[in-house]
């Protein structure tokens, strides 16, 4: 058992080897060009004060596929800020508020409709406060009307489109391969 400083044997937290195989991958990049066209070919309706982020819909898809929906989608928002024209600020806080939105929906959405809808939820509130704070700073308006902007543009996209997109999937049985091939 050698101790070579880039093959670690469980460098995972709780000990778990971290796996992202080509088809994670793949998946990755995927969610990232559809989340960034998607924000992008929508722009006047995915940037502002006031946004519905329609590629949004995309985010609840993490509690099917996990990390490559969490990553891909930060890639994703970055790609668009960068865009978007709106500075540092803009680019790092929606790529970090989709990653751990994502992230946290994947752990919360297990099981029923009811988590899934409070993973849904969950992904709301942390888009609402990263985005909606940093965006009040940006466009110098008060704070609330920055937190109502994006939390309305989000019970819309997430809640409405992505979590039907989330249940579509669901009885379809196409969700049922990569949920357990993506276990939480």
């Amino acid at each position: 058992m050698g101790l070579h400083p880039f093959r670690h044997k469980y460098p995972g937290v709780g000990g778990g080897k971290v796996k992202f195989d080509t088809e994670a991958l793949a998946l990755t990049a995927v969610f990232a060009a559809l989340y960034a066209a998607g924000v992008i070919y929508l722009a006047p309706i995915s940037f502002g004060v006031y946004q519905v982020r329609i590629a949004d819909a995309l985010l609840p898809l993490s509690m099917i596929f996990g990390m490559p929906v969490a990553i891909g989608s930060g890639l994703g928002c970055s790609v668009a800020n960068v865009y978007g024209g709106l500075g540092i600020v803009d680019i790092m806080g929606g790529t970090i508020a989709n990653f751990v939105a994502c992230t946290l929906a994947w752990y919360v959405g297990r099981g029923g409709i009811a988590r899934k809808f409070l993973g849904s939820l969950v992904e709301t509130v942390v888009i609402t406060a990263i985005v909606g704070g940093y965006l009040a700073l940006i466009f110098e308006v008060p704070v609330e009307i920055g937190l109502l902007g994006i939390f309305i543009g989000s019970i819309v996209a997430i809640n409405i489109l992505g979590f039907a997109l989330l249940e579509g999937l669901y009885r379809s049985g196409l969700a049922k391969r990569y949920a357990e091939k993506y276990p939480h």
